[in-house]
């Protein structure tokens, strides 16, 4: 499994020869990301910043789309949407975080929550997180504080910080790392993973750059 950072929240994972996006950067935001073809799509948050569905078309294939809570199956990718809340954009709107379970690796994609009170269901049908993907950016959603204690209470092994880059700003990561005793953490260009390469560790954060 290999993941990207293109900023914003916009991840992009690939497994073999399936492609997911989460978040991808629409292209009438004034964030700026990559176009290419994926096979799923994870939209959390009804935002230009977050919902580049056209971006992620390659030809006549449309990717499957997850916008909202409910399960999923495609590509022999197991997905579950649970609501949640956002005030990313200064109004309170819906979230939708995601557990994705692929290639043996549980997967929590928070998007633009808000919330620092996460809602335990999502852990009840889990056997763990292995990869969680957190906002870090306050303005709307969590600050960098809330984000580690969200990782702590989740129980991630590997915990990669988002919603910095072009939104909360440098000082957002930096007080993040800080709050997580990470700062000697160097920024990857991509995270290359396996199920075996996350057995034993305990909330280690992960910098991925874009």
């Amino acid at each position: 499994m290999v993941i990207t950072h293109y900023g914003g929240e916009f991840i992009k994972i690939t497994h073999g020869d399936t492609t997911l996006a989460f978040n991808p950067i629409s292209k009438d935001s004034k964030l700026s990301g990559p176009k290419f073809g994926a096979d799923v799509v994870l939209i959390t948050t009804a935002d230009k910043d977050f919902n580049g569905v056209g971006q992620m078309t390659r030809g006549d294939k449309e990717p499957f789309v997850a916008h909202g809570p409910g399960e999923y199956e495609v590509e022999k990718i197991f997905i579950k949407g649970f609501p949640s809340i956002s005030h990313y954009g200064g109004y309170e709107r819906p979230n939708t975080i995601y557990i994705v379970t692929l290639d043996g690796m549980n997967i929590c994609f928070l998007g633009a929550l808000s919330q620092s009170q996460v809602d335990p269901k999502i852990l009840e049908d889990v056997d763990g997180i292995d990869i969680l993907f957190v906002p870090i950016g306050s303005d709307g959603v969590l600050t960098p504080t809330e984000a580690h204690s969200v990782g702590v209470k989740l129980e991630a092994k590997v915990v990669v910080p988002i919603h910095y880059d072009g939104m909360g700003g440098k000082d957002s990561l930096t007080a993040f790392l800080k709050e997580s005793g990470a700062e000697k953490e160097k920024p990857v260009d991509k995270l290359t993973v396996k199920k075996k390469d996350v057995e034993g560790k305990v909330g280690e954060i992960v910098v991925i750059t874009s």
